[in-house]
């Protein structure tokens, strides 16, 4: 199940996402689905008729997963740094560089949506508490992340998560293919097999550091692979079983 939050005649709806890719439409569900659960009403929307919007904003904070990939030394544990919400941004929308950095990159992600309030979850019981899945870039000023002695500036500028196009509420993580790609060119390329820790393991660990809230957000890292954005770049980054997500860079 596909569960995209978007605006029509300026009104704001979750909707469930139906059809073939290239034909979908909106059904809208009555009220917000993480807490008022799934309930379709009898209103539908053309795709193309719509804004869709991030499909979530998370009511807390955005996790993310340090050194997770083949290409890096596995951490002895998962290692996480967190991100405001006014990091979240929707596909399409454009992000502004921030002007202390001369070298944000993307990195292209599979990112878990929580469901349920949550603390100290066993690994056993992790699919309790997960929403969804949706696609994530972790837009990153690394020249800052080099000088500074900790993350934040490089990591929490405003637009630096954008997330979409939609939740996927059912899907299995141990193998999926992201690839991002820079007008057209391809940037990076790999599987979640490559992770060091599984989606589970992350978000079990998480739940050990953080009460995990509904709608709170844990990226699960990245691929190898980085290049310099500058304005006017396009980046689009698709996660197997999900879809594909668009940002526009403007400084």
């Amino acid at each position: 199940m596909r569960i995209a939050r978007f605006t029509v005649d300026d009104e704001l709806h979750f909707g469930l996402v139906e059809g073939e890719e290239g034909a979908e439409t909106l059904r809208v569900l009555a009220g917000d689905p993480f807490y008022n659960g799934i309930e379709p009403t009898g209103a539908t929307h053309r795709l193309d008729d719509v804004r869709l919007l991030a499909p979530i904003i998370p009511r807390s904070k955005v996790i993310g997963a340090i050194a997770n990939w083949a290409g890096t030394p596995a951490p002895a544990a998962p290692q996480f740094f967190t991100k405001p919400n006014t990091t979240v941004v929707g596909p399409g929308d454009p992000v502004t560089l921030p002007d202390y950095s001369e070298a944000v990159s993307p990195e292209g992600e599979l990112a878990v949506v929580i469901g349920r309030i949550a603390k100290s979850v066993p690994l056993e019981r992790v699919p309790e508490v997960v929403f969804g899945y949706t696609v994530a870039n972790d837009l990153t000023a690394r020249d800052v992340m080099d000088t500074d002695a900790q993350w934040t500036r490089a990591k929490s500028f405003d637009g630096s998560t954008p997330l979409g196009p939609w939740i996927e509420t059912q899907l299995d993580t141990d193998s999926l293919n992201i690839t991002t790609w820079v007008d057209g060119d391809t940037l990076q390329e790999g599987n979640t097999s490559e992770m060091h820790y599984s989606v589970a393991e992350l978000v079990a660990a998480a739940s050990e550091v953080f009460t995990l809230l509904p709608g709170d957000i844990i990226l699960t890292g990245t691929p190898a692979g980085t290049t310099v954005l500058h304005e006017g770049n396009e980046v689009e980054v698709e996660v197997e079983g999900i879809g594909a997500l668009v940002t526009r860079i403007r400084s």
